[in-house]
C-alpha cells in the first residue's frame, strides 16, 4: 500500500508532464531569477529604505537599505574592532550561488531512491513546487525508518549554529526528524575534536570552549606568554554569537607591554602569524607535527634542572611518577632530551633549553591553539601542554596555566553581570512516530569517521572506551551545515558518498554539498528572517536584535516554516511549533531573559519597546576572573571533572582502555606522513596547513563574489608558501600552481612570503571544493579545496577526530590550459527531460 502523503499540492506526474512545452532551460533558466521583490511589493521590506540593525557571526553592523535591496554595511558603533568580513555578509544575500528553489536531481526525480547515484555532483537539477519537495523528503524518512529503522537515517549532522536564538538550523532539522523518528547522531566535532575527548580525563573539562583568564590579570601578572600554534588576531574576527570583539583591546595593550620589554611573548609556530605581526615577539619555528617532542624535551630540562614545581605536582596532579620513567627513557631506552628532540623538531638543544628556564623563571601563560590537536595522535599534544604547564604549578594563578581557547569567542573579556536567553530545543518531549530498533548498531558514531561509516557498514571501531558498529546508512539530511568542507580526502569522499540512497540538504547557498544531494530546499538567510541574539559571546555584553533586513529572496522559506510544513505531513506540526509563531518564540526568549535579569540587578525594557525601539540592550560589567582559581585554592571542595579531582598527568582510565595509539600517559608517535625528514616527505615534502581562514569563517562568505575578490589570487584560493621553496620551483607571487598528492590536485593562487619556514604551505579550510568534472572522483579542484588533499584517518582509538594537519604535497607551476571556476554558481540547465519515463516506486 502506498504511504499516504498530505498536502500534496501538484502531483509529480502533472508536474513532469506541465513540463513538456519548455524544455528545462526555461525551468531553471534566466526567466526565473527575478527576485522575489520584484514580485513582493505588498511584502513589509518590499520598498523599505533606512538603517537596520542587526547581527552576525562576523559582528554587529547597521544595513543601509533603499526601496528593499540592502546595499551597504556599516559596522555597529559600539564595535571599535569590527572586521572587514563584514563587507561580504550583503553578499550572502545576494549572489550567483543563492538556492532560489525548491531542487531535486535529474536522475532522483526519475528514478528516486534507484538512481544512478554515481551522476550525484553532476550538477543537473530541476524545479519542484515546495510541496512536491516535501511531499518527497517526508516519502523517504517514512521508508527509510518503514525498512531499515532509525540506524539508517544520519540526521545529526551539524556544523556552525545560525546565529539568533530560534533560528538555529540544526536544531530546527534535529527538533522536526525526532518528532518523526530517532536516528543515527554524532559525537563530537571536527574543530576540536581529540581535545575535547582527552581534556576530560585530563584536566575534568573540555578546556576548548570554555572562558579564559580575564586579559586585565594576564597583563598585570604574566612575565611571558607562550603562544602555541595560535593566532588569536586572526581568529577572534568570528563567533559563535555576535562578536564584539573586546578582546583586541587588550591586545593593543599587550603590544605595548611586548615594546615596553615588560612581558615576553614566544610564538612556537612555522609561520609568522597575524598575532606576532600585530604584538610583537620572538618566534621559535618548529617543524610542523614535531610539537609533542618540544613538550617533552622542555619537561626532560624542567625536571633535569630541578625548574619544576614539585609542591604543585604532589597536592594538584596525580601520575607524575608513572610518567618520569618515560620522560628519562627507562621504559623505551630514550630519554627525550633536547638533543633527542633536536632531530625532529628542527630546534637545536640550546634554544629548547633556553625556552625551559624562561618559562620557569616567572609567572607564564600558555596560550594553545587548536590546529595542532587536529593531527594524527593530536591528543598527545592537547595532554602534553596541560603537563608542562603542571610542571610549572602556576595553573589557577593570574597570568600563569595553560588555555586552549584564547583564540574564539570574545576569549579573555570581562563576561558582563547581565542575563543569558534560551533558545529553541531540538527536543520536545513528544514521543516519536517511530522508535525502532537499531538492530545491534550504534545509535552514533565519532563525527570524523561519518564516511568510514558509509564505506563500512558492519564494522567495529572502538572510540572513547567504547565499541561503535557502524550502521548501514541509506540516507542523510543536512541543514545549514556543509560536510563537503567539513570532512578529509575528498575524492575518497565522493566515491563512497554513492552508497547513500538519498541525502537532503536545507540551504540558502549551493554548497558542494547541495551539489552532491538529491533534495535541495532553499532557506532563508539569517537576514531575511527575525531573530534575537546575544551581544558578545564570553563577555556576554548585551542583546541585540536581528530584525528582518530584506524580504526572502525567489522562494527561500525559514527553516521554521519549512520543518513546521515537513510535520504537518506526519501530524506532529502542533508539537514542533507549541502552537507559537516565531515572533512569540523571540519574545518568549526576550522574557525569560528580562525575568533572570531582574535577579542579577538588571532592568530591561519589555520587549515592544526593545524590539520597536532600541534594538539593543548592554549589559553592566562584571568582575575578573581566573581559569581554574578555585581548584588551586580548594581542590578537596572544587576538585577537577576528572575521576581523582586532580590534572591526571597518569590516566588509569585510558590505560585501562589498552589503545596502542593513545596509551596511559602522553607520548610521542611517528606520524603516517611527516614533512622535514619524517616519512612520505621523499616524495611529497610540503607539509600543508589548512588552518581556519583569514578571510570567512569555514566555507561561509566563500560564496561573496566581491569580498572573495578581495583576497583570493588569480580568482583562486591562495595557497602560502615559503620564499625558498617557491624559488625552487621556479613560482613566483600571482602565479596559478598546482598542489597535489596521491590523493588529488587542487588549482590554488600563489603568494610567496619569507612569513613561511621552508617545508610549510597553507590552503586556508573553507575554501568551496569546485570540480573541473562534477561528480568525478580524482577530477581536478579548480578552485582549491585542500580538503582534497588531507587524509582521512582518525587522530587515534580514543577520539577518531579529524588528522587534517597530517598532510604531505608537492606544488608546481600550472603551466596548462587555466579552467574557469566551477564551483560559484547554481545548478546547470537539464535539456533532457523526458516526462514519458517511469513514475517512481513509492510503495
Amino acid at each position: 500500500m502506498a504511504t499516504q502523503i498530505l498536502n500534496k499540492g501538484v502531483s509529480r506526474r502533472r508536474f513532469l508532464s506541465g513540463m513538456v512545452a519548455a524544455s528545462a532551460a526555461s525551468v531553471v533558466g534566466t526567466s526565473l531569477l527575478a527576485p522575489r521583490k520584484a514580485l513582493a511589493a505588498t511584502d513589509t521590506k518590499a520598498n523599505f529604505s533606512g538603517e537596520v540593525l542587526s547581527g552576525s557571526h562576523w559582528g554587529a553592523f547597521r544595513a543601509k537599505v533603499e526601496n528593499g535591496v540592502w546595499v551597504d554595511t556599516v559596522p555597529f558603533e559600539k564595535d571599535k574592532n569590527p572586521t572587514s568580513m563584514i563587507n561580504g555578509v550583503r553578499e550572502v544575500v545576494y549572489n550567483p550561488a543563492r538556492v532560489k528553489y525548491p531542487m531535486v536531481r535529474l536522475d532522483w526525480l526519475k528514478h528516486g531512491y534507484k538512481s544512478d547515484t554515481s551522476q550525484r555532483g553532476d550538477n543537473r537539477f530541476v524545479r519542484v513546487p515546495w510541496s512536491q519537495a516535501l511531499d518527497f523528503f517526508y516519502h523517504e524518512l517514512e521508508r527509510v525508518q518503514n525498512n531499515y529503522g532509525p540506524s539508517a537515517l544520519y540526521a545529526g549532522h551539524t556544523g556552525w549554529q545560525s546565529v539568533g536564538k530560534l533560528h538555529s538550523a540544526g536544531t530546527m532539522m534535529m527538533r522536526a526528524i525526532g518528532l518523526h523518528g530517532t536516528y543515527l547522531g554524532k559525537m563530537g566535532d571536527y574543530s576540536t575534536g581529540a581535545a575535547q575527548v582527552v581534556l576530560p580525563y585530563v584536566a575534568g573539562a573540555m578546556e576548548v570552549y570554555e572562558q579564559q583568564t580575564s586579559w586585565p590579570l594576564v597583563l598585570e601578572h604574566s612575565d611571558t606568554i607562550v603562544i602555541w600554534g595560535s593566532d588569536p588576531v586572526k581568529n577572534l574576527q568570528v563567533g559563535w554569537l555576535v562578536p564584539d570583539h573586546s578582546p583586541y583591546a587588550y591586545f593593543e595593550q599587550l603590544a605595548d607591554k611586548v615594546k615596553n620589554n615588560e612581558i615576553k611573548v614566544i610564538y612556537i609556530d612555522p609561520v609568522v602569524s597575524d598575532t606576532q605581526k600585530f604584538v610583537g615577539g620572538e618566534q621559535v619555528k618548529v617543524n610542523p607535527q614535531t610539537d609533542v617532542p618540544l613538550m617533552l624535551a622542555i619537561a626532560h630540562t624542567l625536571y633535569t634542572e630541578n625548574l619544576y614545581n614539585k609542591e604543585f605536582l604532589a597536592d594538584y596532579t596525580t601520575g607524575f611518577d608513572k610518567f618520569l620513567p618515560y620522560l628519562l627513557g627507562e621504559k623505551d631506552g630514550t630519554a627525550k632530551t633536547p638533543e633527542w628532540a633536536e632531530k625532529i623538531c628542527g630546534i637545536d638543544a640550546d634554544t629548547i633549553r633556553e625556552l625551559a628556564r624562561q618559562m620557569a623563571s616567572g609567572r607564564t601563560q600558555i596560550i594553545g591553539g587548536w590546529c595542532l590537536q587536529r593531527m594524527q595522535h593530536g591528543e598527545q599534544y592537547a595532554w602534553m601542554l596541560v603537563v608542562v604547564a603542571a610542571m610549572l604549578g602556576q595553573i589557577g594563578l593570574p597570568g600563569g596555566g595553560f588555555g586552549f581557547g584564547w583564540h574564539y569567542n570574545d576569549a579573555g573579556s570581562i563576561t558582563s553581570n547581565g542575563p543569558l536567553m534560551s533558545g529553541f530545543s531540538g527536543v520536545t518531549g513528544v514521543d516519536p512516530i517511530h522508535n525502532g530498533s537499531y538492530k545491534g548498531y550504534s545509535s552514533y558514531i565519532p563525527v570524523a569517521r561519518f564516511v568510514d561509516c558509509i564505506e563500512n557498514p558492519g564494522k567495529t571501531i572502538q572510540w572513547n572506551g567504547h565499541d561503535i558498529t557502524f550502521p548501514e546508512m541509506k540516507m542523510a539530511i543536512f541543514c545549514g551545515n556543509n560536510p563537503f568542507h567539513h570532512h578529509q580526502d575528498r575524492n575518497k569522499m565522493i566515491k563512497i558518498w554513492r552508497k547513500l540512497e538519498t541525502v537532503v540538504s536545507v540551504e540558502h547557498q549551493w554548497t558542494a554539498t547541495c551539489r552532491f544531494a538529491d533534495i535541495v530546499l532553499p532557506a532563508t538567510t539569517t537576514h531575511e528572517r527575525n531573530d534575537i541574539e546575544q551581544y558578545g559571546n564570553h563577555s556576554n555584553a548585551g542583546i541585540i536584535a536581528l530584525p528582518k533586513v530584506v524580504e526572502p529572496m525567489y522562494e527561500a522559506k525559514d527553516d521554521f516554516d519549512i520543518f513546521r510544513d515537513l510535520c504537518r505531513r506526519f501530524d506532529r506540526e502542533e508539537a514542533f511549533t507549541e502552537g507559537k509563531s516565531q515572533m512569540e518564540w523571540i519574545e518568549q526568549f526576550y522574557n525569560g531573559a528580562r525575568l533572570q535579569g531582574r535577579g542579577l540587578g538588571v532592568r530591561m525594557p519589555n520587549f515592544k519597546k526593545f524590539w520597536e525601539e532600541e534594538g539593543f540592550i548592554e549589559f553592566p560589567a562584571g568582575t575578573e576572573w581566573v581559569r581554574h582559581e578555585s581548584f588551586r585554592n580548594e581542590p578537596d571542595l572544587e576538585p577537577l571533572g576528572t575521576a581523582t579531582g586532580l590534572i591526571e598527568i597518569y590516566c588509569k582510565a585510558i590505560a585501562d582502555m589498552g589503545y596502542d595509539d593513545c596509551q596511559g600517559h602522553p607520548m610521542w608517535f611517528e606520524k603516517k606522513e611527516r614533512s622535514h625528514g619524517g616519512p612520505g616527505s621523499e616524495k611529497f615534502p610540503l607539509n600543508l596547513q589548512s588552518t581556519h581562514p583569514k578571510h570567512r569563517l569555514h566555507s561561509q562568505l566563500c560564496s561573496s563574489t566581491e569580498h572573495r575578490a578581495t583576497y583570493s589570487v588569480a580568482d583562486r584560493e591562495p595557497v602560502y608558501i615559503s620564499t625558498q621553496d617557491a624559488k625552487a620551483r621556479g613560482i613566483k607571487s600571482g602565479d596559478i600552481v598546482r598542489v597535489f598528492n596521491d590523493r588529488g590536485e587542487v588549482l590554488a593562487g600563489a603568494v610567496v612570503t619569507d612569513d613561511y619556514m621552508s617545508g610549510v604551505c597553507r590552503i586556508h579550510e573553507g575554501a568551496w571544493y569546485s570540480p573541473l568534472e562534477g561528480g568525478k572522483p580524482g577530477t581536478l579542484c579548480t578552485y582549491g579545496d585542500p580538503n582534497v588533499l588531507t587524509q582521512d584517518i582518525g587522530s587515534s582509538k580514543l577520539a577518531q577526530a579529524t588528522s587534517a594537519a597530517s598532510a604531505l604535497v608537492e606544488i608546481e607551476k600550472y603551466t596548462g590550459k587555466v579552467p574557469a571556476v566551477t564551483g560559484f554558481h547554481g545548478p546547470t540547465a537539464v535539456t533532457d527531460i523526458n516526462p514519458l519515463f517511469p513514475a517512481m516506486d513509492l510503495e
